[in-house]
């Protein structure tokens, strides 16, 4: 058996913020979880010359596109947090049953593409503002 996950299992999830988000999204492709850490230097003279570096905040943000398709309940969904400045739970898992970020999380991206020979899509960003936990197996 192959020792590696591929994209087209990863699974995110979605539901009402605060709440658990359970109902898959699969109205989406190419979705890029985003994991980062502010740095903060501590840098002193018995480090003999080299810069030290600690982590400090950790950042979450999702970027994923969606054929753009109104009756469809995820993309109203999304359509509708970002219009109203809400939050929506998301889950990003690498896999069902898999692993990954949990939380609620604010739509700061809703770009709309309309390509000649392509269906419409939109692009978007989704950023954490209220961390859950971090699934492992659910």
């Amino acid at each position: 058996m192959p020792n590696f996950v591929l994209g087209m299992n990863a699974k995110l999830y979605h539901g009402a913020a605060g709440g658990s988000a359970a109902t898959e999204l699969t109205n989406v492709r190419n979705v890029t979880l985003n994991l980062e850490a502010g740095e903060a230097d501590v840098t002193t003279r018995a480090n003999l010359g080299w810069r030290a570096t600690a982590p400090t905040l950790r950042e979450c943000s999702v970027d994923f596109e969606m054929v753009w398709d109104p009756e469809d309940a995820g993309f109203t969904a999304i359509k509708n947090a970002f219009l109203t400045n809400g939050l929506i739970a998301l889950k990003v898992l690498d896999q069902a049953n898999g692993q990954g970020p949990d939380g609620d999380f604010s739509i700061t991206s809703f770009t709309r593409s309309e390509e000649l020979e392509e269906a419409l899509t939109v692009s978007v960003t989704a950023k954490l503002a209220v961390f859950r936990s971090w699934v492992e197996g659910t």
